[in-house]
């Protein structure tokens, strides 16, 4: 029987009893459709899971007992960002879904200039708490043991200097290909632009620095293919894909 995953983003330890938040109770209540003393899985980000069993689930609340602690270590060895350009709801949604369960540890959602998607500030918060919740319920469906951060949305320019170990953004019109680059101390940062691709001014601010442009295959792929199909590329030559992760 498959048990379910949560995640809490609180302390926890054997014996503890605690009342469910409101969405947590929510999930497991009308979504997973638990009753009292099933089984679930916590994990705080912390390291390892906790077993745990279902002792009030009624409209009112949803409470669990905490019990074993046992080591699981799922996280790939490459540290990877995704620099991505903001799309339409369900393609961004899907993006973020896709990338926590290929192993991303953290994802910059970009305002660039052909981005197609105009936010209120309002309108941004309100999509942040969506896209971490898109994040969250794709690391407790896979198994991770972290949940991403998909920070606060910036301008393409603003995330160029802070990105770290090896840089690289999707460009179709490029002639070098990810077999011939190494991470750089087990870094890497993806840099993924909109649907019309990047203009010429942010192609060059990206080169200055530090990004290399790089291409996958022959084909064009649409804006969110590219993103995973380089995670997942990363992730063969020098993450857990390749065997080399750590359990």
């Amino acid at each position: 029987m498959r048990i379910s995953r949560l995640y809490l983003s609180r302390p926890l330890h054997s014996g503890l009893h605690l009342e469910l938040d409101q969405d947590s109770g929510h999930y497991v209540r009308s979504v997973l459709r638990l009753k009292k003393d099933a089984l679930l899985t916590l994990f705080n980000g912390q390291g390892g899971e906790w077993q745990a069993r279902t002792i009030e689930v009624s409209r009112r609340r949803v409470a669990v007992e905490v019990r074993e602690w046992r080591a699981r270590y799922v996280e790939s060895p490459l540290q990877t960002c995704l620099a991505l350009a903001i799309s339409r709801s369900d393609r961004m949604d899907l993006s973020i879904q896709k990338a926590v369960e290929l192993g991303v540890n953290g994802i910059v959602p970009l305002f660039t200039e052909r981005c197609m998607v105009k936010l209120t500030a309002e309108k941004i918060i309100q999509k942040l708490h969506h896209w971490q919740k898109i994040a969250q319920h794709a690391a407790e469906q896979c198994g991770r043991s972290e949940v991403p951060e998909v920070q606060m949305p910036v301008q393409f320019h603003e995330c160029l200097d802070a990105a770290s170990g090896l840089r690289i953004f999707l460009d179709p019109d490029a002639t070098t290909s990810l077999t011939g680059l190494q991470p750089v101390q087990g870094r890497v940062t993806l840099l993924s632009g909109p649907e019309g691709g990047f203009a010429e001014h942010e192609r060059e601010a990206a080169s200055q620095s530090g990004f290399i442009p790089v291409r996958l295959g022959n084909r064009i792929l649409r804006a969110e293919t590219a993103a995973l199909a380089a995670l997942a590329s990363v992730q063969m030559l020098w993450g857990d894909f390749a065997g080399n992760g750590r359990r």
